[in-house]
């Protein structure tokens, strides 16, 4: 007896101008966690989506328990069984945590009444081993939680095939350690996982085989266990990615710093200081609820501070708003780009030159084929892959998204760049990208700070790392000082 749960076999699908799916081919057994790999725009969420009914498919043929499916809808895709965990977050934030879970299942009688659903609701963290409160609004909420809210929401409707898109890409090490947990335990019962991730060494550590695609076509699929992590990226690639840590600091030893926070705090922050240097990418590390993001948020303007002072060139400045940052030469990449980096209905070339727009405007007119100039150059300058400049931003891929906001704050030649988790939900092709404009960008001057929650990217491309735990600076690490040990057991310094 076979034990194939899914198939989906030639899979087609086109977007305008764009052939996302070229009869891709994909299948799961009972049982199984399944890694689907690729670089951005490979194809990994759209053939997702087609599963779970949320696009539509050109052609090609889906077999679920070797009975032909076609799902309209997602709420057809979950009747049959199958749930999804998306990469962009998917709540709502005026309704509180059971309300989001729930909604959409009023009408069975046992979800009628806020106690009901509460009540279910802290029942499925307690089998999760998760701690949060049924009635907290979800938009007080940070995005590591709101993103475990979403594996829960997925989780109770018992479904036989779960998809997680990029679940931990927000998520600590003990909540990832706790995440695969309940995956091991769901496989146990027989639920079959497909798992999109970028991060290699989660695909070895908890898939059972892995497809990998490329440019929208199906490449190969391999045991995860037999597997080498240099194989799956080249399979992903099509090339040899080779990473090396920096070893020679780009600081000018004994320079005037460009930057230099005093005595910043705030409800999140403790009286953090330091200094960062022209042509300098400065790590920022801690565990969630560090207080990196926080601080980031203070120099930036977007929260206020309740004491501490910012020089810039050695001179004092008192920035109260994004707006005043902005001038003062500040750019700032959020982690959350869907909230606060993008205008997500705007297209990719009215997104790159917003923080310049009135530069290409003269009295009532916009000179759209200035703007189209410059957009392009920038979009073949970091490889932003969309079909035109006038693509909305919202039909791009996450780490296109994430691409098109660096573009902007490079297009606005800003001398002090923010760049918050700069690679969320970006595959190791786009990284090299990434990592390769950043060293570039520090190289003509550019000062860098970088917070990351991923330790290897630190070590590999900070000339020193600042490590905050619990809202309070407790140590700056020099090139030669950076490594896994020493930062972690600065970050659990209480």
């Amino acid at each position: 007896m076979s034990n194939l749960l899914l198939t989906m076999k030639d899979i087609e699908k086109s977007f305008p101008g764009v052939h996302a799916l070229k009869k891709c081919t994909f299948s799961l057994e009972k049982g199984e966690i399944h890694a689907l790999v690729g670089e951005n725009g490979a194809g990994k969420s759209t053939i997702m989506n087609i599963l779970t009914g949320s696009i539509p498919y050109d052609s090609g043929d889906i077999f679920l328990e070797d009975k032909k499916a076609h799902f309209k809808s997602p709420k057809q895709a979950q009747e049959a069984g199958i749930s999804m965990v998306h990469q962009e977050l998917n709540l709502m934030d005026n309704l509180t945590v059971a309300q989001n879970i729930f909604i959409g299942r009023e009408s069975d009688n046992i979800f009628l009444n806020d106690t009901s659903i509460n009540k279910k609701t802290k029942e499925l963290f307690e089998q999760l081993n998760f701690h949060i409160d049924p009635e907290e609004i979800v938009g007080n909420l940070s995005v590591s939680l709101q993103q475990i809210i979403e594996i829960a929401k997925a989780i109770s409707h018992d479904a036989k095939i779960i998809v997680f898109d990029e679940p931990s890409a927000t998520l600590t090490e003990k909540e990832i350690n706790q995440l695969f947990k309940i995956m091991k335990e769901l496989k146990k019962t027989g639920v079959s996982m497909i798992y999109i991730s970028h991060r290699m060494n989660e695909i070895k550590r908890i898939s059972d085989r892995v497809t990998i695609m490329r440019d929208g076509e199906y490449i190969g699929t391999l045991s995860s266990e037999k597997a080498k992590i240099e194989q799956i990226i080249q399979m992903m690639v099509g090339r040899v990615i080779y990473e090396e840590r920096k070893k020679v600091s780009t600081v000018i030893e004994g320079q005037k710093p460009i930057l230099c926070v005093k005595n910043f705090s705030s409800k999140d922050v403790n009286n953090v200081s330091f200094d960062l240097y022209k042509g300098e990418i400065l790590g920022f590390a801690g565990l969630i609820g560090a207080g990196r993001t926080e601080l980031a948020r203070l120099i930036f303007g977007a929260d206020k501070k309740t004491s501490g002072e910012l020089f810039i060139h050695g001179k004092k400045v008192n920035i109260n708003s994004p707006f005043h940052a902005v001038k003062q030469g500040i750019g700032y990449l959020s982690e959350d780009r869907k909230r606060y980096g993008l205008v997500l209905g705007m297209s990719v070339s009215n997104n790159i030159v917003l923080p310049k727009l009135t530069d290409y405007i003269s009295g009532i007119f916009i000179n759209e084929s200035k703007i189209k100039e410059v957009t392009k150059e920038y979009i073949e300058k970091i490889n932003i892959k969309t079909p035109s400049e006038k693509r909305l931003v919202k039909s791009l891929s996450g780490g296109n998204q994430q691409k098109v906001i660096i573009a902007k704050w490079l297009l606005k030649n800003c001398d002090i760049l923010i760049f918050d988790e700069p690679t969320r939900g970006i595959d190791v092709g786009a990284k090299s990208e990434v990592y390769k404009l950043m060293n570039n960008l520090a190289k003509t001057g550019k000062s860098i700070i970088m917070i990351s929650s991923e330790l290897p990217e630190l070590i590999r491309m900070s000339d020193r790392v600042l490590v905050m735990c619990e809202g309070t600076h407790t140590a700056t690490l020099k090139l030669d000082d950076i490594n896994q040990t020493t930062i972690m057991e600065y970050a659990t310094q209480q």
